[in-house]
């Protein structure tokens, strides 16, 4: 398999919306993404409190659009989802995207909206590992997305089900409808099946992976947030996710959806096969570990354990409410009002990009 490249490149608030611009030259966004196409955006709200490292940054939204914007792709759009635990609308608000779409006139839409987009049955082409199998009715796609150009939007993480989350695990919210967490105990062989149905049905696929706040810990929400200064890019979704593997510390052709990836030639997750230009980060392993939360235990024993067999009865029926409400109680009127806002508050009080995060949110932004 020939060599895919993968930018990375070490920045600073000062120089944020340069560096990214010049990452994603380095990773061929102009030889990627189709002239004359709508660029879509997909941002990365896995939860939509600002907790550092979850979600898409300001920076990253606005650097993206900017570069875009100067390598002559002005029609843009924002596509967002909601899952059962976040609230699109919640997120791109205190996440601070709403000025910044204001801004550079950039529409949103909603792929959970109809006035937006219609969910339309996709046959692909690619042979499937398991999408087929979950969705015997027919797998749906939004009609948006065909023929478009997209940009994923993800940050560097840990995650409980998938070991590390980022531009593959970007497609499933928007690819997938509300019933996306049928493929839970399938979810890595669901995430390679999500990339060969992306290329069949975009104009061009890109990613811009933003490092500079990442994630240790039982993501993609209960993390411990670390500064690193890194930003990432890539025409190669598997490369890029392979790299910020290798990062964390992981070996990234132990983790299944990176593997199966390359092996079905979708790119590669072989570092020895990826050209990494910018920044060295030959010594970058962060010794990163994923662990449990009160949800991942529950989730581990009904999508991959002994209480595997009853999946159909707990998320395939009404019940699925209760574990809906457990998630959002859990999440937002425990982890957050009791700890995570803490967290979130030290960050932006003493590291700089706390602080570039409070500057978008009081409207003193540094262009």
């Amino acid at each position: 398999m020939a060599k895919s490249k993968v930018a990375v490149i070490k920045t600073r608030p000062e120089t944020i919306f340069k560096d990214i611009e010049q990452l994603m030259m380095l990773a061929g966004v102009q030889e990627t993404l189709a002239k004359g196409k709508t660029t879509i955006l997909k941002d990365n709200i896995s939860w939509h409190f600002p907790f550092p490292a979850a979600n898409t940054t300001p920076w990253q939204m606005e650097g993206t659009i900017l570069a875009l914007k100067n390598a002559g792709y002005n029609d843009q759009v924002c596509v967002q989802n909601k899952t059962v635990v976040t609230n699109a609308f919640k997120g791109e608000d205190l996440n601070n995207y709403v000025p910044i779409f204001k801004r550079y006139n950039i529409p949103v839409l909603y792929n959970f909206r109809d006035e937006d987009m219609r969910w339309i049955v996709f046959k692909p082409k690619a042979r499937m590992h398991v999408l087929n199998k979950i969705y015997p009715e027919g797998i749906t796609i939004p009609d948006y997305f065909e023929g478009k150009n997209i940009v994923h939007l993800p940050t560097v993480k840990c995650h409980i089900y998938t070991t590390t989350t980022g531009a593959m695990k970007n497609a499933f919210g928007g690819l997938l409808n509300t019933k996306r967490h049928y493929t839970h105990s399938w979810i890595h062989r669901t995430l390679v099946d999500l990339l060969a149905i992306q290329k069949e049905i975009h104009s061009g696929i890109f990613a811009v992976m933003d490092g500079t706040t990442v994630g240790n810990g039982p993501g993609p929400r209960t993390m411990f947030p670390v500064i690193k200064d890194y930003m990432l890019a890539s025409s190669d979704q598997v490369a890029i996710d392979a790299v910020a593997a290798k990062m964390m510390g992981f070996d990234p052709m132990s983790i299944e959806y990176i593997n199966v990836a390359h092996n079905d030639k979708l790119g590669v997750g072989d570092i020895r096969d990826i050209e990494i230009v910018g920044s060295d980060i030959s010594n970058e392993s962060w010794g990163f570990s994923v662990g449990n939360n009160a949800v991942s235990l529950f989730g581990n024993l009904a999508w991959f354990g002994p209480l595997k067999f009853m999946q159909k009865l707990f998320f395939h029926t009404p019940m699925v409410h209760m574990f809906v409400f457990g998630s959002e109680a859990y999440h937002d009127f425990y982890r957050w009002p009791i700890k995570d806002r803490k967290v979130f508050e030290d960050w932006k009080r003493t590291t700089h990009w706390g602080q570039l995060f409070e500057k978008y949110r009081s409207g003193e932004i540094w262009i």
